[in-house]
């Protein structure tokens, strides 16, 4: 198959038009990251590579600041952006600030989370509230304002809405788990409600992803040895691989492909939380 790269002009960057995103553009939350890859910088980057224009959007400015200046690096297209999306008016203003800048919405790659330990005798009542405010409040708020723009647009959308290996196998992680199991069944309700204005909805399931906000949870190389063990490939996967596949679903790749939930996790939902073999 001949595929077509396109230059912009004094652009250092090939896209290549297989992925149907040239043009395109994309939000991203949660895009920033640590030093290093996380998922959602990743994601960013791969849109861009592929030719969409990214609104990166993080609760902390500099560190969107940070994936665009890695994405304006090899000639990509984005901005950078601050909004708290468990708050309807900033997800109505971060989509408005996308239409804006590129006069479009065309994906939408729900990727921010709130890790949190505990059994629901231990968690307190403000905690559980606050994991189901960032994990499931946040992809129902900006869906609310993505999906009208995109419908506008006239040619649909695709949404992604990261979940967690946790969400199918719990374990001392109760608020984390039932908000991102949370995650998986609005995805699909998403998906079933907006196939009929050409909405695609999906899931990407990370398992133990090696990123810079592990080392937040005490991460050291013990527990990363104790997490490769924990994957049937007796590997952990990074950042780039979440990206991947945020990208594939957000492409026309997968143009017949909705309400699907897909493990990135080297197998490690094929294991109990104490299996050893």
């Amino acid at each position: 198959m001949l595929m077509r790269c396109l230059w912009a002009a004094g652009s250092k960057l090939a896209v290549n038009d297989e992925w149907g995103l040239n043009g395109k553009v994309a939000i991203v939350t949660g895009g920033g990251s640590g030093p290093g890859i996380g998922n959602g910088r990743a994601a960013s980057i791969l849109l861009a590579r592929a030719g969409a224009h990214v609104l990166v959007v993080d609760r902390f400015l500099e560190l969107a600041e940070e994936t665009v200046k890695l994405i304006e690096a090899e000639g990509g297209s984005a901005a950078a952006a601050s909004y708290d999306v468990t708050v309807a008016s900033q997800c109505e203003a971060m989509v408005a600030d996308a239409l804006s800048r590129w006069g479009r919405l065309d994906c939408l790659d729900n990727n921010v989370g709130l890790g949190m330990f505990g059994t629901v005798v231990e968690v307190s009542e403000a905690d559980w509230q606050r994991a189901f405010s960032v994990n499931v409040d946040s992809v129902f708020l900006t869906g609310k304002y993505a999906i009208p723009a995109m419908i506008r647009g006239g040619e649909g959308g695709a949404i992604v809405n990261i979940s967690s290996v946790a969400a199918i196998r719990p374990h001392n992680l109760t608020p984390y788990s039932a908000s991102k199991g949370a995650v998986h069944a609005i995805t699909q309700a998403m998906a079933a409600d907006h196939g009929k204005d050409g909405i695609r909805v999906n899931c990407v399931v990370p398992g133990p992803m090696h990123t810079p906000i592990m080392y937040q949870f005490g991460m050291n190389e013990e527990k990363r040895e104790q997490r490769r063990n924990a994957s049937v490939l007796k590997a952990e996967g990074t950042g780039w691989d979440i990206g991947a596949a945020v990208r594939f679903f957000l492409s026309d790749q997968s143009k017949y492909i909705t309400g699907q939930i897909l493990c990135v996790d080297g197998g490690v939902s094929l294991r109990g939380p104490d299996r050893e073999t």
